[in-house]
Formats: C-alpha cells, structure tokens, sequence
C-alpha cells in the first residue's frame, strides 16, 4: 500500500494526518477530500478510486478491522472492513468516487477550513459521509457494545454503480444499513428512481421548398414533447407520495436534422421520468406509447418509436421501522430535531433494498452543494453524523 504522506500529496501538514489515523471526523474529511478520486467515467484524467480506497484500507486495518480491497472493474476499487460484536449486523456505507473538478471556483483537493466549513471537490458529496462513518467505526472498535459491523465504501456511484453492484452480486449478510449520502442530517427513507427512454422519429428528407415530399421528423418529436405536457400534469394529479409528492417528465437530450434547408428525417430524444417506489419500468413505458398513440391518431404521417434504455427503482422503508426511528432517536440525543424527508434523487440505497437489506440515507452535507463549483461542508455536521452512527449502533445492542 501507499504511505499516507505519499497519497495526501503533501497538502496536509503532519498535526492533521495524525488526528485522522486517530479517527478525528474532520480530519478525517480533509485527508479524504484531499485525495483526487473523479470518475474516469465523467472527465478526462480522473484517476478513480485506488488512491482513496488505499487510505481507507490503511484506517479499517489500523483500527482491527478484517478489511479487503476488491478491484470491481479494471483501476475501480471497493473496500470492505467487518469488525465482529453483538446482535444484528450494521452495513455503513459510502461510495468513494467524485465527479469532475472542471470549473471549480475553489482549489478542489486543498481541504481548507473556512468559515466552519470544508471546501473541496467531494466535501459534501460524499466525503464528509465517509469520514462520518470512519470516526464511528473508530470509535465502535474501541470499545462496546456494538454489533456486528460491515462497512462498505464503493465505487462508481456518480456513474453506474459498479462498487455497490459487486457489493450486491457478493450476497452481503446485514440486517440493516446506512447510507451517508449528504441529508443535512434529516432521515431519507425513500427515494426516486428513473427511466430513461429513447424516442425515435422518422420523416422524410427533401428538399426546404418542397413540402409536398418531405416529412419533418422534428417537428413531429416537437408535437410528442408537447403532448408530454399533459401527461405531466396527470402525475402531479395522482396521489401524492408523503416524502417524495409526485413523479415527473421531461427531456434530457434532442438531436436531429443535417441542413436549414432540408427536410429532416429523423429526430431523437432522450427522457427522462422520474419514478414513484412500486413503480415499474414497463409501466412507464406504457404511458410513454400511450402518448405517442394518441398522437399518431390525429398524425397520420408520423413514424416513432421508443425504447427504453436505463432504469433504476425507487425504493422506501417504513418510516416506522427500527432504522428510521433508531436514527431519529439518536439524533436528538445529540440534540437534532427528528426530520424525516425524501430522497428526490436516485441512491445506490435502492439496490440494498432490492436485495432485501433495508437502507436509508443519512449524513451531513447539503444535496444542493454536491457538485457545486465552490463545494463545501459544514464542519458541525460532519461532527454531529460521526455522534448519532455510533450513538444508534450501539443502541442495537443495549
């Protein structure tokens, strides 16, 4: 493995490093946020996970945990630590990986303090989250009670999520799980999912003075777009979800044409449909053709198809469950009002609970600065989120 001095690149001085290795949560943010891990997948250069998992390795082995650094993908890396205790097995996880850095108004691997906050790429999304986890499991394996651990810091998040499909596909043993995406400290038990469909559109090219031959494929997808509006409305007339109100429809991508003057004959879109838990893709691709059928009947020259090409569910747990109120509990302890909100964004939480290991989301960090050209995280919640994980898992076992 690499020395810590060598993968924090010299930006943090000795005094930081050592209150890290000793578990400290800021600490812990700023030698993690100090360290580059972009997804090579979202810009040019970004090195992945390697450099950070290594650190992480270091720590979970350091403070006795079994721990296992698995390559998911080539240069793409999980790490997984158990520490043995009582009762029900706690998942903590996180993923490892940042988006770009293009753009950033402020140094993006500096980790500087300011103003009570760390400023950084992956300050708040996820970095702060994992240091929170990091600082507690510290802390558990030091003394008890506490049950069983699991933590699982994964990669690819912001892309595909490979790290925690690995996870997945491994066949995990845990009753339970945390995820520490930032929440500002509320409990998100539910969150949204996607699909997303292809929408083609065929015409006829000819000539621009010859509308007579010619069948313009965007303006049939310009109709279909139109027509999507009501189908908009009809979401937000159904019944609304506690947490998360309502889906959503819109287009992400449309290309099309190859001259001003010149009948185009195709035209693509891209979209995007947010989606409720419980509902299915084939559903959504239901309602899609719905639309487009209903447009045809009045086009009777419009050629389309649609297919659909990714998805991920949305998923929730009870807000009575012994997760979401243990956490709830915790936090006030720790002087937290108790806050339940929706996940209004897909999380790699969804897959657990597919998988059948019910997870929410909570951590520190404002979803609105993940990101962000000048992201940050404020330091008290970083400190807060390490208090209520250790609070709530040794609650599991006394």
């Amino acid at each position: 493995m690499l020395s810590l001095k060598a993968k924090t690149r010299g930006v943090l001085n000795s005094d930081t490093l050592e209150l890290a290795r000793r578990g400290d949560p800021v600490a812990l943010t700023r030698s993690l946020v100090s360290i580059p891990s972009v997804n090579p997948q979202l810009e040019e250069g970004g090195g992945g996970e390697r450099e950070v998992a290594t650190l992480v390795a270091e720590w979970l082995n350091l403070w006795g945990l079994d721990t296992q650094v698995s390559e998911v993908s080539p240069n793409r890396f999980n790490v997984i630590g158990t520490l043995q205790g009582d009762g029900p097995t706690l998942l903590f996880n996180g993923h490892l990986d940042t988006v770009g850095v293009r753009g950033m108004t402020v140094p993006p691997f500096d980790a500087k303090v300011n103003g009570g906050r760390i400023w950084g790429r992956g300050s708040c999304d996820m970095k702060a989250g994992l240091a929170a986890i990091l600082a507690a499991t510290k802390r558990l394996a030091e003394r008890g009670p506490r049950p069983n651990l699991l933590v699982a810091m994964t990669a690819d998040e912001e892309h595909a999520s490979l790290g925690m499909y690995a996870l997945v596909d491994s066949g995990p043993s845990a009753d339970l799980a945390i995820i520490t995406e930032p929440t500002r400290l509320a409990v998100m038990p539910a969150h949204k999912g996607f699909v997303w469909v292809r929408a083609v559109f065929k015409g006829l090219a000819a000539h621009g003075s010859r509308p007579d031959l010619g069948i313009d494929a965007i303006r049939h997808a310009a109709l279909y777009l139109s027509a999507l509006d009501d189908y908009g409305d009809q979401l937000n007339s159904r019944p609304a979800h506690p947490l998360l109100r309502h889906g959503s429809v819109h287009a992400g991508t449309i290309k099309g044409g190859s001259a001003a003057s010149v009948y185009p004959d195709s035209c693509e879109l891209v979209l995007e449909r947010r989606t409720m838990p419980g509902e299915s893709p084939d559903q959504v691709l239901r309602e899609f053709q719905r639309v487009l059928d209903n447009l045809k009947d009045v086009e009777g020259d419009l050629s389309a198809s649609l297919e659909q090409i990714l998805e991920r569910p949305g998923t929730e747990v009870s807000e009575d469950s012994r997760l979401v109120q243990g956490l709830l509990g915790s936090g006030t302890k720790h002087g937290l009002p108790p806050v339940v909100e929706g996940m209004t964004a897909w999380v790699d939480a969804a897959l657990l609970n597919e998988f059948g290991i019910p997870a929410v989301c909570y951590g520190p960090g404002d979803i609105a600065q993940a990101h962000s050209a000048d992201e940050w995280v404020e330091v008290v919640q970083i400190e807060k989120c390490a208090d209520v994980l250790e609070s709530f898992a040794r609650d599991l076992v006394t």
